[in-house]
């Protein structure tokens, strides 16, 4: 395992976990409330080790072992941590990887940084989530309360969104307009997803520029795509799409 690091910035401190190799240096985004332990990054981090591929990853502002408390961090924040691991740590080509939440910030970076994103690989990506995510009754009591707390399938720690990431997401959608990326991008996407509909990758496809888009739908698949078969098949993908840059 590669030597955990950190990054300072004015904001705050964060987390790495650097392997030099051959490029495209691979990025790994976590999801919402999620960190760079996870069982996806963990696993290509593996792969990266044995085919000598450089690769990265990190925690968000308030995940994990980065400094700040999470409740005030929006995803603007979020996407500036993603930002700065690219310019800072990677520094060079890059290939995101985003896990729901994620693939909303791969989105977001590569508009940021065409010239070094060279391709992306959104496992159950999540763009616009605080739109469709919510219903208009959660809505309201974001706006009125300023915050909402839902219990979590994943851990015992209930799911907090404050009003300032919500209104932070609503501020960065990318679905209602066509999205100017023209690198190769590879979805996932599990058609027993509960968490994010399946139709939302595809309606990503179709609002991508770029003419090399493809969308993986697996009919026993479920959000996160953890198990043993899709880490293959993510392995597979990534793999895929490195040699045909």
């Amino acid at each position: 395992m590669t030597d955990l690091q950190f990054l300072d910035s004015k904001e705050r401190r964060l987390a790495y976990r650097h392997r030099a190799g051959t490029g495209p240096t691979l990025v790994f985004l976590p999801g919402y409330m999620s960190d760079m332990e996870g069982t996806k990054a963990l696993a290509l981090d593996a792969w990266a080790a044995e085919t000598g591929r450089a690769f990265l990853r990190f925690d968000y502002g308030g995940c994990g072992g980065s400094g700040g408390a999470f409740e005030d961090q929006s995803l603007h924040d979020w996407w500036d941590d993603a930002l700065l691991m690219i310019d800072e740590i990677a520094k060079g080509p890059v290939v995101l990887v985003g896990s729901s939440m994620g693939g909303w910030l791969m989105l977001l970076a590569a508009l940021a940084r065409p010239g070094l994103v060279k391709g992306l690989v959104g496992i159950a990506a999540a763009p616009d989530f605080t739109d469709w995510g919510f219903s208009d009754g959660d809505k309201a009591t974001i706006r009125g309360m300023g915050r909402i707390e839902e219990a979590s399938p994943y851990s015992d720690p209930p799911i907090l969104t404050t009003r300032a990431f919500w209104e932070s997401g609503e501020k960065l959608h990318v679905l209602d307009a066509p999205i100017a990326i023209d690198c190769p991008i590879r979805l996932l996407h599990g058609l027993k997803d509960d968490d994010v509909p399946w139709a939302v990758s595809l309606n990503l496809m179709e609002r991508l520029r770029s003419s090399d888009v493809q969308t993986l739908l697996i009919k026993d698949g479920d959000h996160r795509l953890s198990r043993d078969s899709d880490i293959a098949l993510l392995i597979r993908t990534v793999s895929g799409l490195l040699e045909a840059l």
